[in-house]
């Protein structure tokens, strides 16, 4: 109990007791028109905060790792994407056609930056770039995940020229005015990180509940079964195992060294829950958005574990080849 309880992420036990509340009391008529109303402010805010601590210096300097930003931003936003294409083929034998838009959905996403970075720390690889490679994804994401999830989704995922529009408006210009005011922010927000993680974490609760809520509503749950979600869970263990290692395996070819390879595994593999959750809740419309999540929600606590159990082996060996060696077996013993 004491090993479980190291991987579970409190935060993680926070968002499923928001999902069994919003099973057993979501929000309806005007309590539901409150909540989404709630929802869109908090996420605007949200980006707006991201828009304040991304600071440009950071950006800049690590340019001089261009090629490992390159690459990890090949893997989240070509790569991945790639993957969630190919799993088209396990529809409708394995995945349902909306359990598969959810996949899709994760594949588009920005890649992790505080558990990328705690990974690449505990594992003594490159901080810096594991950083900097956050920062730079989580700027590519604004812009990338609603144009691929558009153009990979389409119609069925409910994208119009008004969803874009309505992502521009919640996502981006709340981002670039952060940016914008960063100069007269950025200290309140640094003095502040920690009462502002709140509004962090507490924003992507409401936009949880909010889509659940508009699941249960819609009676979109009665559409999955027991055997589809585990089979789900199957699929998305299989994704995570050849995400590490198809980054382990192309650090070496490409040439990094050690220290560079651990953040491009990191990151490359990781796939970001406090980024999605709002964009979500942006581009899909309604109980769409409770599908659209539930893929991200299971491959980002799987993620936590088997990255958790690699970062303690490789900070157990020799600094020059502990990222040399993955597990081939697979996520769970790596």
């Amino acid at each position: 109990m004491r090993r479980l309880s190291r991987f579970l992420d409190p935060y993680v036990l926070a968002l499923l007791g928001t999902v069994l509340l919003a099973a057993a009391l979501p929000a309806r008529g005007t309590a539901a028109e409150a909540v989404d109303a709630a929802t869109t402010g908090f996420i605007a805010l949200l980006f707006f905060l991201y828009g304040t601590r991304l600071s440009a210096r950071e950006a800049l300097d690590g340019l001089r790792h261009w090629r490992l930003h390159l690459t990890i931003l090949a893997t989240t936003f070509a790569l991945f994407p790639l993957f969630g294409l190919a799993a088209r083929g396990l529809v409708p034998w394995l995945l349902t056609e909306e359990l598969h838009h959810g996949l899709l959905f994760l594949c588009v996403v920005p890649s992790t930056v505080q558990s990328s970075i705690a990974f690449t720390a505990l594992a003594r690889g490159n901080v810096a770039a594991a950083i900097a490679a956050g920062s730079f994804s989580s700027l590519a994401g604004v812009l990338l995940t609603p144009l691929l999830a558009a153009a990979l989704i389409g119609s069925s995922g409910g994208f119009s020229a008004d969803t874009l529009l309505g992502v521009g408006g919640q996502l981006l210009l709340p981002f670039l005015a952060g940016q914008a005011l960063r100069r007269w922010t950025a200290g309140f927000t640094g003095r502040h990180r920690r009462a502002l993680s709140l509004v962090d974490r507490g924003s992507i609760l409401l936009v949880v509940y909010a889509a659940f809520s508009a699941g249960v509503n819609a009676g979109v749950w009665g559409e999955i079964s027991w055997p589809r979600l585990v089979a789900l869970f199957g699929v998305e263990a299989a994704l995570l195992a050849a995400m590490l290692l198809l980054t382990c395996w192309g650090g070496r070819r490409l040439g990094f060294g050690r220290n560079d390879r651990v953040p491009l595994v990191f990151a490359g593999a990781n796939k970001s829950l406090a980024a999605g959750l709002p964009m979500a809740g942006v581009i899909f419309p309604g109980g769409q958005a409770a599908l659209a999540v539930l893929p991200l929600m299971l491959y980002h606590q799987l993620q936590l574990i088997v990255c958790a159990v690699l970062a303690r082996r490789w900070s157990q060996g020799p600094s020059g080849d502990a990222a040399d060696r993955v597990a081939p077996q697979g996520p769970a013993p790596a």
